[in-house]
């Protein structure tokens, strides 16, 4: 579901925040936030509860290794 709004690769489209070369820790922690309530959101907050804390680390793996297209 991350690529709806991100992007390929992490590089989303305008408007939206893209994920592309962003530090795994960043992601980690962004995840941890919309999970727990303390960062508001539309939708992530539900997203993110449906992830592990193994599969979060790989997602924030897989984003931060992705290289940003500069658009």
């Amino acid at each position: 579901p991350c690529a709806n709004c991100h992007g390929t690769n992490g590089n989303a489209r305008a408007g939206m925040r893209s994920l592309a070369g962003v530090p795994q820790d960043k992601i980690v922690a962004a995840l941890a936030d919309y999970k727990s309530g303390a960062q508001p959101a539309t939708i992530m907050h539900q997203i993110a509860k449906g992830y592990s804390e193994a599969q979060v680390q790989l997602i924030a793996s897989y984003f931060a290794a992705q290289k940003p297209t500069g658009k």
